[in-house]
């Protein structure tokens, strides 16, 4: 199984196929608007622009688990990405992406690329990692996914190159992404 045998739902929540993405290196990230990381946005778009002639495709998949920063439905959210940070990439329908009612999507995606840990040498790994001590003191455990803007890096077959915690900036991502290409 492959990312490419997943089914997701876009912003107007219409069943999806991964596999229309084939052959393209996809970056998904699960956001939120109201995070310490919503800026984030800006580089992944940065990034798409950059890259989307060459094969890059983002996908966003707004998430509310973590202390309700995601709050507002499909339209809001999609307004405030392309309002705030002129996002253009593709977005999907508010979603989990852990626990038990977790997309099944990213249930694949946090096994095949296990949690490593955060960078506790950079200021922001430090911090967040107290916050989810602090909030979600359960989701240290595991590989589930710990915070907003998680992301992975899928090849161009469909197979999971590689897991990004919060902390790890777009801009950061930008070489690994050219190497990719």
């Amino acid at each position: 199984m492959g990312v490419y045998d997943f089914q997701v739902k876009n912003m107007k929540g219409e069943q999806t196929s991964l596999s229309d993405y084939k052959g393209k290196l996809l970056l998904i990230v699960n956001t939120a608007s109201k995070c310490g990381f919503t800026p984030q946005y800006d580089g992944l778009e940065k990034l798409y622009k950059t890259y989307q002639d060459r094969g890059l495709v983002i996908l966003g998949f707004p998430c509310n688990q973590f202390l309700a920063q995601e709050p507002e439905n499909n339209e809001a959210i999609s307004s405030f990405c392309k309002l705030n940070y002129g996002v253009t990439f593709p977005l999907f329908s508010k979603i989990d992406v852990r626990g038990e009612n977790a997309d099944p999507l990213f249930k694949y995606l946090t096994e095949a690329a296990p949690f490593q840990g955060f960078e506790l040498s950079k200021e922001s790994g430090r911090m967040i990692q107290g916050v989810v001590k602090e909030h979600y003191p359960d989701n240290l455990e595991g590989n589930g996914i710990k915070w907003n803007f998680t992301k992975f890096l899928i090849g161009r077959d469909g197979e999971v190159k590689g897991r990004y915690e919060p902390t790890v900036t777009p801009e950061e991502l930008a070489p690994v992404i050219e190497a990719a290409l």
